[in-house]
């Protein structure tokens, strides 16, 4: 399943989530690759994934050689990605979900829920190997937040979804619980499979994206107002 689009409007223009996504967009074009360089995997510009990436050992000091720890790379790693494809990926599920999100709480709230997001992502993340030290980048875990928030907030919204089977695909319209419930039960299957047979070499942080959505779910009635909420869905007059 791959979301293009859901039906839920927008009362104010989501000032946040188009500010996380340019930022994001400059972090990798300009920060990690140079000033539009080819990207090399973030070696060849001012944020190296190996300074500016979160790494979980250092935060546990369980690193074979340990370097000098940093609570900064908690925050910037939410801005890291490794590809344009990872990049993209990101800043498509952020700008389909993250608009009405922001709506639903106002700008300040939606940067604490966000942040708060990615926070406890790589908090999940570290919790599945406090030894690894294998840089986590990406905004997933913010991104996976507000996936958790917007199930809860309106699970019978409609999203215009691309569904692939095998060498053909289509595109049909699916409710918002369906599409994302399956998008947080792929991730928990993964993430098991990863720990019953650890790589050992990095890959997708599933529990990153796990620890992400069920922060989001968690806390979204702390941050979203119902009155605003209800605003939303009689725009689409209701949700059936």
């Amino acid at each position: 399943m791959f979301p293009l689009k859901d039906n839920i409007p927008t009362h104010h223009f989501p000032v946040l989530t188009v500010t996380f996504i340019v930022a994001n967009v400059i972090v990798y074009f300009f920060l990690q690759d140079g000033l539009l360089g080819l990207p090399d995997g973030g070696q060849g510009g001012d944020w190296p994934v190996e300074s500016y990436a979160f790494i979980p050992c250092e935060l546990t000091s369980q690193c074979a050689a340990q370097g000098p720890a940093t609570g900064l790379t908690v925050f910037t790693a939410m801005f890291m990605h490794g590809s344009i494809v990872h990049l993209g990926g990101n800043m498509l599920f952020l700008w389909i979900f993250g608009n009405n999100v922001e709506d639903s709480m106002g700008p300040m709230r939606f940067v604490i829920f966000y942040l708060l997001g990615g926070l406890a992502a790589t908090a999940a993340q570290t919790l599945t190997n406090t030894g690894s030290e294998v840089a986590n980048l990406g905004a997933s875990g913010a991104v996976a937040a507000v996936l958790g928030g917007y199930v809860l907030l309106f699970p019978r919204a409609r999203v215009i979804t691309v569904i692939f089977i095998v060498f053909f695909f289509t595109i049909i319209e699916l409710p918002a619980l369906l599409v994302l419930g399956f998008w947080f039960v792929q991730q928990a299957l993964f993430g098991y499979f990863d720990l019953a047979q650890p790589s050992g070499e990095g890959g997708v942080a599933y529990f990153a994206h796990i620890g992400g959505f069920v922060l989001g779910m968690l806390t979204i009635k702390l941050f979203a107002s119902e009155r605003r909420r209800q605003r939303q869905i009689e725009r689409v007059g209701g949700l059936t």
